[in-house]
């Protein structure tokens, strides 16, 4: 199992375009990935599950991988919130 925090930047939060992206990313990956943030967890291969989190700017959010080419789906994923959230 592999995890990481990330704060979110982006001024809106993380609302449906980043979503749709982030779950996009995420069904690149084999294993389980989890979003959670204070008001719940998420799949992240889900986009109404991501959605439910209202997750604001400012916010921290833990990501977790679980499974097969779980180190590589982090890496992955810890680069796509960089880069866009």
């Amino acid at each position: 199992m592999k995890s990481f925090t990330h704060v979110i930047q982006d001024p809106m939060g993380l609302h449906a375009r980043p979503a749709g992206m982030l779950a996009k990313a995420a069904m690149a990956y084999p294993c389980q990935i989890t979003i959670t943030a204070p008001s719940g967890a998420a799949d992240a291969k889900r986009l109404m599950s991501i959605m439910r989190l209202a997750a604001k700017a400012g916010m921290e959010i833990t990501v977790t991988c679980e499974g097969d080419r779980e180190e590589e789906a982090a890496s992955g994923m810890e680069t796509f919130l960089k880069e866009n959230l």
